[in-house]
């Protein structure tokens, strides 16, 4: 069974972190949300209490398969200013058994990290100036290596059974997208 980190930050969005969470949890995928504050409390960007699973300064990342970076631009800035995530993405990035996934505003991060160099990614429109040193797609979703990112919150599921299929293969991801009815392709 795969393991997912998905960070959590006050003012993420939460339709991009939830319908994430829910998704890879119904396709078998373990995951854990981790507060990237000192509290397990989080606002999202629409005044939704959410509660973290852990803090992910308690965590053994070593343990996780992929960590997932929700945008929301407030959640992004926040992300952005965690040495904990800086330093997770870029172990992740750098390595071929671990994957790192941002969606909307948060590939800016892997891109301000320099992860992105090279790359090809995609990210909420506006931020590709973040991508630096990316070709910025302008799809949904966007693989290059071991980094998948997502144009938005219209497209998280897409984005979500992306990382399903890359996680616990296209045959599981294909199964969940009849489940929820989802009548696209992804």
């Amino acid at each position: 069974m795969s393991k997912v980190c998905v960070f959590l930050a006050n003012g993420l969005e939460e339709c991009e972190g939830l319908i994430t969470i829910d998704l890879l949890r119904r396709a078998g995928v373990e995951v854990t949300t981790a507060s990237i504050h000192e509290t397990k409390k989080i606002l999202s960007s629409h005044k939704i209490k959410l509660k973290a699973d852990e803090l992910a300064s308690d965590l053994d990342m070593e343990m996780f398969d992929m960590v997932v970076l929700p945008g929301g631009f407030v959640g992004t800035n926040n992300l952005k200013e965690s040495e904990l995530v800086a330093k997770v993405c870029r172990d992740f990035a750098s390595r071929e058994d671990k994957m790192v996934a941002a969606i909307c505003a948060a590939p800016s991060v892997l891109g301000e990290l320099g992860l992105l160099k090279g790359r090809r990614a995609t990210c909420y429109p506006g931020f590709e100036q973040a991508l630096e040193g990316a070709e910025a797609t302008g799809e949904d979703v966007t693989e290059c290596g071991n980094i998948i990112t997502g144009r938005g919150m219209g497209v998280t599921i897409p984005f979500a059974l992306h990382l399903i299929a890359r996680l616990e293969g296209a045959e599981k991801a294909e199964e969940i997208r009849q489940k929820i009815v989802y009548p696209y392709g992804f």
